[in-house]
């Protein structure tokens, strides 16, 4: 028999009536299980609301997984709080929701919302102290925006140079939300901006009394190196003392600051570091230094323009961190002697 042939006789062949009801009965089953599941999943994992716009979702630091899911179905994301928990373990890595801004729309639906949290996000939190030399920032951005070794060369270099009086020391320490995918010369540029909205009434100050506002920058990154939080009233005092009778300044910071490298930005000084040729070598060198050597706090530059009065010139501090001013150098070593030895 040919193969056409054969196929023409399986055409002719009528199914009975007993096959028929099972398929019939199985294909409703299957369709009815289908809708069931499709009005299931809309029910609980379908979007909140079809029609909603893309916003920022921030996650706040520290926030939990159950906190976040909360505030997801509080802000109309979400229809079910267990359905997202059982979304999210699916694409969860095992490092939970980063902190941090997202892009997100109730028009996605629970699967999506929960593949988003579970990336990078959009927004990311940067917090860095007053004290910090730009380097230390840049390390921060890098791990934060993820930036590459070229973007950290380039904000070092090129970013936070626009001129010699903002290479360094304005850029101010706080908490940023900031977009990962900023230019690094933009996140320098907001930065700056920041610090002159803080230190404007400063500033203003600072050109009423005739004192150039870099000078006072410069100043204050000193003290906010050198002092304690209750003594740098009368660390300013002291500076500048030392800068109107034109001694060296004689500040161990800006030792630190010539040897500073990455893994460690600021190195014990020793006594050999005051013999290194650099135009930051305060026992070197009369006066302030080029330009700052890191970010000033409100209190430092408050204190670089409201100097405690003092006849003290020089100063230490003990073990405990109280400091010991004298007026002459014999009584410095004696203060040396007393609580250094």
């Amino acid at each position: 028999m040919q193969f056409g042939q054969f196929i023409e006789r399986v055409r002719r062949v009528k199914p009975s009536r007993g096959w028929k009801r099972p398929l019939i009965v199985a294909l409703i089953v299957s369709v009815s299980l289908l809708i069931g599941s499709l009005l299931l999943y809309a029910q609980f994992f379908g979007p909140a609301n079809e029609y909603g716009e893309t916003t920022e979702f921030i996650v706040k630091p520290d926030a939990s997984v159950f906190e976040i899911t909360r505030e997801l179905r509080r802000a109309g994301f979400i229809k079910s709080s267990t359905a997202f928990s059982l979304a999210f373990r699916l694409y969860d890595k095992g490092r939970g929701i980063q902190e941090g801004g997202y892009k997100l729309s109730p028009a996605m639906d629970t699967l999506s919302i929960a593949k988003a949290l579970a990336s990078p996000p959009y927004l990311a939190w940067v917090t860095f102290p007053s004290g910090w030399r730009k380097e230390q920032i840049a390390d921060l951005l890098v791990r934060k925006l993820g930036w590459s070794e070229d973007e950290r060369v380039q904000w070092i270099n090129v970013d936070t140079a626009p001129s010699a009086g903002l290479i360094e020391g304005v850029y101010y320490g706080d908490t940023y939300l900031i977009p990962t995918d900023q230019s690094p010369a933009y996140v320098a540029g907001r930065l700056r901006g920041r610090f002159t909205d803080v230190f404007a009434p400063y500033a203003a100050e600072a050109a009423k009394r005739g004192i150039p506002w870099t000078d006072v920058i410069t100043l204050a990154s000193l003290i906010e190196r050198e002092a304690a939080k209750n003594d740098k009233e009368i660390v300013s005092g002291i500076l500048w003392n030392r800068l109107h009778a034109k001694m060296g300044l004689q500040v161990d910071a800006t030792l630190q600051y010539i040897r500073g490298e990455k893994g460690n930005w600021w190195p014990v000084p020793t006594s050999a570091d005051k013999k290194l040729e650099s135009p930051f070598n305060t026992y070197k060198h009369v006066g302030l230094p080029p330009h700052p050597i890191a970010n000033p706090s409100l209190e430092s530059i408050d204190a670089a323009l409201h100097p405690a009065k003092t006849d003290c010139i020089y100063y230490i501090h003990d073990t405990n961190g109280t400091i010991h001013c004298s007026k002459s150098y014999s009584g410095h070593l004696a203060n040396v002697n007393k609580y250094l030895k």
